[in-house]
């Protein structure tokens, strides 16, 4: 299996922050979430991923504002959230900070009253009444029709649009393996004819890594979720990392803790992984991948968010977390973070994770305590380890040998870096 396109040069050790507008600020908009760039460049972030910008259809809507993925325009801004030009104000602002931005692209289905409905129905699926229709059991939504070659035309250029009108830098592709790849592969090789984009895959099919850059690590966020519930080990979660690891050269996996769908449908990551939830983060941000934080987790956000209506996030002052993100985002920047080598260490018990990862002469240990046991002792025999070190989150400095031994206290999380 070969991958078609390049990953762009400043993807490497790069993060991303999904930003839910409607929930971001009491106003919901382009304008108010704009004033919160300054802080997020703080802590770190690299690619903003904002969630549908798109109008929400009327017809079959859920709750008082529906859902951002049952649009009724690919080609048009969600008057929620302000104009066209409040759009390009922030795109515009978040690019002189540094950032950049992509936009969720719902490509499976559309909302029940977009303009296609009408002007061209044989864009969709159709059951056997000849009525439009859904397959996935979602209620405000209907599938489109991959076999006509017109739709898909038209969805890529509205793909372009926002290239080309907005300086946009990637998709965010909406449940991308119910499209067939073969339109992936279009649609990417047409949009960078313009520039070239970060292309994210809400999937976890290894081929669709022949186009998207990243796919999602839904199989290590349930099986830890599993190891929290007492319904899985360690091992099983190294089964699925060992299974991440036979993907192509270049391919990389999304790790998270929450995003926007866990934290209104599943529970918030507290519900899910309890006094662990730092622990998994640390994880999220130190393993070979891309992390992703979620509007609110260095607040933190205990709340689930309603999906269908306004429900603002709950913003602590000041923000608990933004320095425990800030080091942790910080640190995946670094070589043996960002594109270094791992090795996992036998920590000889069941609760605690612990594990290498180097780049050249850089060398970074990370020690997870996954239980509410005291007192764990855990030995570390490593060469690698042969240096000085400096705690990422105490500042503290260390001399180790090549051999040293740790105490972890409940959920403990132990990040050192050697200088």
């Amino acid at each position: 299996m070969a991958i078609h396109f390049p990953t762009v040069s400043w993807a490497t050790g790069a993060n991303i922050y999904e930003v839910n507008i409607r929930q971001y600020t009491p106003e919901g908009t382009f304008t108010s979430f704009q004033q919160h760039l300054p802080r997020l460049k703080d802590m770190g972030v690299d690619i903003l991923w904002l969630m549908p910008i798109t109008p929400i259809s009327l017809v079959k809507r859920q709750g008082s504002l529906g859902s951002y993925y049952a649009c009724s325009s690919y080609t048009a801004i969600n008057p929620e959230f302000g104009t066209l030009q409040d759009f390009k104000n922030l795109l515009q602002q978040a690019h002189q900070l540094g950032f950049k931005v992509i936009i969720d692209w719902v490509a499976n289905h559309t909302g029940c009253d977009h303009p296609w409905t009408v002007e061209h129905p044989d864009w969709y699926l159709k059951d056997e009444q000849g009525n439009f229709t859904e397959v996935n059991g979602w209620q405000d939504v209907i599938d489109l029709n991959y076999a006509n070659t017109d739709m898909r035309n038209a969805l890529i250029g509205a793909m372009q649009y926002w290239v080309r009108e907005c300086d946009i830098d990637g998709f965010r592709c909406d449940m991308a393996h119910l499209v067939p790849l073969d339109f992936w592969d279009a649609a990417r090789t047409q949009c960078e004819t313009m520039k070239p984009l970060f292309w994210l895959a809400e999937c976890e099919v290894m081929e669709y890594h022949t186009v998207f850059d990243v796919t999602y690590a839904w199989q290590w966020m349930h099986i830890t979720e599993k190891y929290m519930q007492g319904n899985a080990s360690l091992n099983h979660v190294y089964d699925v990392l060992h299974t991440y690891s036979q993907y192509p050269q270049g391919a990389k996996k999304l790790f998270f803790t929450t995003n926007h769908d866990e934290n209104s449908w599943t529970g918030t990551e507290y519900e899910k992984y309890g006094n662990a939830a730092k622990a998994f983060a640390v994880f999220a941000c130190t393993w070979q991948g891309v992390p992703l934080v979620y509007s609110g987790q260095e607040s933190p956000n205990k709340k689930r968010l309603q999906f269908f209506d306004k429900d603002l996030l709950e913003w602590n002052n000041p923000l608990q977390l933004h320095d425990f993100y800030k080091t942790l985002l910080t640190l995946h920047k670094t070589k043996p973070i960002a594109d270094g080598e791992t090795f996992i260490l036998p920590s000889g018990n069941a609760e605690v994770m612990a594990y290498l990862r180097r780049k050249d002469d850089a060398v970074v240990l990370v020690i997870l305590n996954l239980s509410a046991k005291d007192r764990l002792v855990l030995n570390v025999e490593h060469e690698w380890l042969n240096n000085r070190f400096v705690n990422a989150f105490s500042g503290l400095i260390y001399q180790f040998s090549a051999n040293e031994k740790f105490e972890l206290q409940p959920y403990e999380y132990l990040v050192y870096c050697s200088q």
